[in-house]
């Protein structure tokens, strides 16, 4: 399987199927308030599968997706796919019960063998133990970690900690690209795990996986124009 980032919490995942996760359309409008989000648009991508965790428009511009996927968007349960049952589940994207950022969806499917959950824009300072059992094991997990609006730093390591994934994506967190996040380092200080700087925006994912006592941390490449 390969895993490609696009920016902020958009990826693809691609296998014998394919799963795109959280696209963003023109976000020039940021300017206007010294907001920096430059990632290069979303173009030529046909998945089987969309995923689209909360409406926000960094996370649900699903117009860019080309083809005529299955769209999973902003839901809960257990739900058919392309792809075999798709688990969503119920969160929020603060810590005040939603009340101040909305709803968020975690979502959890297996591609290839492999257990992926992508946490969207988490803000809770830790999972219920409800939404933990639903989630089950874990061998990629992409995680949230530029904070302010979600986790992180040491309550993002915390997540993972709970989760223990094989392998990890930091995701949503300051790069030139983008400059209203935190950096994730304060996240990798916390977590220290074994960590992976990769020259690319993509990657294969067998050859990264860690274990659950010892997870990589793989950072991406952040893709520019």
């Amino acid at each position: 399987m390969r895993v490609r980032w696009f920016g902020q919490s958009a990826f693809l995942l691609e296998g014998e199927r394919s799963v795109f996760i959280d696209p963003f359309g023109d976000m020039s409008r940021l300017a206007a308030r010294g907001l920096t989000f430059d990632y290069p648009p979303i173009a030529g991508v046909a998945p089987d599968l969309l995923l689209v965790t909360h409406e926000h428009a960094d996370h649900n511009v699903v117009e860019v997706i080309e083809g005529e996927p299955h769209l999973l968007r902003s839901t809960a349960g257990r739900l058919e796919s392309p792809i075999g049952e798709v688990v969503a589940i119920s969160s929020e994207h603060d810590d005040v019960a939603g009340t101040a950022r909305g709803p968020n969806t975690i979502f959890r499917f297996v591609l290839d063998g492999l257990a992926i959950c992508h946490l969207g824009d988490l803000g809770q300072p830790a999972l219920r133990p409800e939404q933990r059992a639903a989630i089950g094991e874990v061998d990629v997990l992409f995680m949230p970690v530029g904070g302010g609006p979600t986790v992180g730093g040491a309550v993002a390591a915390a997540i993972v900690r709970d989760v223990a994934p094989r392998l990890v994506f930091p995701m949503h967190y300051r790069t030139s690209q983008q400059n209203f996040l935190e950096s994730p380092h304060a996240f990798l200080e916390a977590l220290g795990a074994r960590v992976e700087h990769l020259a690319a925006s993509e990657a294969g994912v067998e050859e990264l996986l860690g274990t659950p006592a010892r997870p990589v941390v793989a950072m991406l490449a952040a893709p520019e124009r």
